[in-house]
C-alpha cells in the first residue's frame, strides 16, 4: 500500500500560488497544507488587503486571472475607474470582484475573527479543500529600506513605485510578536517534507521562515526549495533586482544559500544545471527540471516531479 506523504507548502506571490495549485492537483487535501506570507498585507481605503493570501487562494480555487496570475478572472473595474475620475488613490488595482473579498475580510476582522478563521471560511466558500493558513494571525509588515533613505511599505514599493527604488535592506516589523495559527503549527509538525515554493526569498519566504515558532520546526524537517530564478532572472517580480542591489549574485545557487541552514533538497531549471555541483558540495541534493509554469498542466507536471524527488530521498 502506498504510504501517505504529508506536505506543507510555504508560498507567496504568483510563483508560489502556481506551485501550490500544482501540488493540490497531485495530492489529496489531507496530504497538503499551504502556509502563506502575510508580510505584504496592508490597509487601503480602510480595507484589510492580503495580496499573497488572495493570490494563493484564487489560484487554488481556479478563479485567478490567467493572464496576470493575480486578481480574479473575468474581473471588472467600474469602482476603480470611478476612483480615478474622483482623483483618488488608484495605484493599487482593486477589481470589483476582488473588492468583495476585502470588504468581507475587513468586516469579519472588525468583529474580532482571526485572519486564519476568515481564510478558512473563504476557502470553504470558494470550494478549496486544501487547508490554507496565513503565516500569522497578528500583523507582520514588510518595509523596504531604500538606498535614497526612504522607507516604503512593501506594496507601495512594489506596486506604486513599480519596484524601481534601489534596495538597501528589508525590515520585517513585529515578526517577534507573530502568532502562528495553531493548525498551521500542527500541519508543520506532521509534515514529511516542507516545500518552499518558487517565491521571492526576501519578501515572500523570509517573513514566514523567520518566525521563531516556524523556524524551530523547520530545523527538524526535510525541506525542499524550488528556485524562483531561471538563468539569473525572475519570471515575475523584483527578486533578481533585489539580489543585485543587496550585493548578492542573482543565481539559483544563491537562492539555495539563503535557505542553506534548513535545506535538504533543491530544484532548479535546466538552464542552471552548471550550479548543481556547488550545491551538492554543500550537502544539498539537487534535481534539474523545467520550472517554468505557464499553465495548470505545467504546474501539475512540476509538482509531480517534486513529489517523486521527495519520495526518492525520504
Amino acid at each position: 500500500m502506498k504510504k501517505t506523504m504529508r506536505i506543507v507548502a510555504l508560498a507567496g506571490g504568483v510563483g508560489g500560488a502556481k506551485l501550490a495549485d500544482g501540488l493540490a492537483q497531485c495530492l489529496k487535501p489531507s496530504e497538503l497544507a499551504v502556509i502563506v506570507n502575510t508580510g505584504d498585507d496592508f490597509e487601503h481605503f480602510g480595507l484589510a488587503i492580503s495580496p499573497d493570501l488572495d493570490t494563493v487562494c484564487y489560484a487554488l480555487a481556479n478563479i485567478a486571472n490567467p493572464d496576470t496570475g493575480w486578481g480574479r478572472k473575468d474581473e471588472t473595474w467600474r469602482t476603480l475607474n470611478e476612483i480615478k475620475k474622483l482623483q483618488g488613490a488608484d495605484w493599487f488595482n482593486l477589481g470589483d470582484l476582488d473588492l468583495a473579498t476585502h470588504l468581507e475580510r475587513t468586516r469579519r476582522l472588525k468583529e474580532g475573527q482571526t485572519l486564519s478563521t476568515i481564510t478558512a471560511h473563504f476557502c470553504a466558500c470558494w470550494g478549496i479543500k486544501v487547508p490554507v493558513f496565513p503565516m500569522s494571525d497578528t500583523p507582520v509588515r514588510t518595509f523596504v529600506h531604500c538606498k535614497d533613505g526612504n522607507v516604503l511599505p512593501f506594496q507601495e514599493y512594489f506596486v506604486e513605485h513599480r519596484f524601481q527604488p534601489q534596495i538597501d535592506r528589508i525590515e520585517l516589523k513585529n515578526i517577534e510578536q507573530a502568532v502562528v495559527p495553531e493548525k498551521a503549527i500542527a500541519a508543520l509538525q506532521e509534515a514529511d517534507c516542507v516545500v518552499i515554493c518558487p517565491s521571492n526569498p526576501f519578501v515572500s519566504i523570509d517573513p514566514i521562515i523567520k518566525i521563531k515558532a516556524i523556524a524551530d520546526i523547520l530545523s527538524q524537517k526535510k525541506v525542499l526549495a524550488v528556485s524562483p530564478l531561471i538563468g539569473g532572472e525572475a519570471i515575475k517580480g523584483p527578486a533578481a533586482k533585489m539580489f543585485s542591489e543587496m550585493g548578492i549574485p542573482s543565481s539559483s545557487s544563491e537562492v539555495a544559500r539563503q535557505y542553506q541552514d534548513i535545506l535538504s533538497l533543491f530544484i532548479l531549471d535546466h538552464r542552471d544545471r552548471s550550479q548543481i555541483a556547488v550545491l551538492q558540495g554543500w550537502g544539498i541534493m539537487c534535481k534539474e527540471s523545467d520550472i517554468y509554469m505557464p499553465d495548470r498542466a505545467s504546474r501539475k507536471r512540476l509538482a509531480g516531479e517534486i513529489l517523486k524527488f521527495i519520495t526518492e530521498n525520504r
